[in-house]
């Protein structure tokens, strides 16, 4: 019934096939952010290395995720705040990297950024197929499904950009879309914290003396 506190808890990731499945998307995740970083300072898209540092940033949500399972609310709250604040500092290092991108003036390959886009979505959509079944639940099993949700999104985005500077032989698409994907590191990481200091005040009233 509403109110309950079987019914009002969330899952905390205390599944085997939870870890198993986060064990898979660091694999798909750290060998992404490789290709892509190296595909996207080959091209010189600014869009790609963006998407790149989104897979380094989940990489590294996945392992810290996979630490704390199985450690109490607060700490697994503490880590979900820690990748909150970690997902906004990525943003807003896209957002200077694609500022400064905007006086080089330089056109990327559209090419490269196509056909990397490309692989990056195969990859991501294996992690959100992956990740389905486990994307409701505590601050620290939210932020792997915003993360993995965030990459797909960006994929897509990557794509478009890449068509756009096919067509428009302008750097601009690419410089919009990155700018974007830091809008949406930034909004993410915001649901993130709020739901990790939500989940802090409530460990800190459980345990205040009645």
């Amino acid at each position: 019934m509403a109110g309950c506190c079987q019914h009002d808890r969330k899952f905390d990731g205390m599944s085997a096939a939870f870890k198993r499945a986060l064990w898979a998307v660091i694999a798909i995740n750290g060998g992404m952010f490789i290709v892509e970083m190296t595909a996207g300072a080959l091209a010189g898209s600014q869009a790609l290395q963006a998407d790149a540092l989104d897979f380094l940033g989940d990489t590294a949500t996945y392992g810290i995720s996979l630490l704390v399972i199985g450690m109490s609310l607060r700490v697994r709250a503490t880590a979900a705040l820690f990748k909150g604040v970690s997902l906004a500092a990525m943003g807003i290092w896209v957002f200077a990297a694609t500022a400064y991108q905007v006086f080089i003036l330089g056109v990327p390959q559209a090419e490269v950024m196509g056909a990397i886009g490309v692989l990056a979505l195969i990859a991501n959509l294996a992690s959100v197929l992956i990740l389905m079944r486990f994307r409701d639940g505590d601050a620290n099993v939210r932020s792997v499904w915003l993360c993995s949700r965030n990459d797909a999104i960006g994929n897509v985005a990557v794509m478009g950009a890449a068509a756009g500077v096919w067509l428009t032989g302008s750097a601009w698409p690419d410089l919009i879309v990155a700018a974007g994907m830091a809008g949406l590191f930034l909004w993410s990481s915001s649901q993130i914290i709020r739901q990790a200091l939500d989940e802090r005040r409530h460990t800190q009233a459980a345990m205040a003396p009645v």
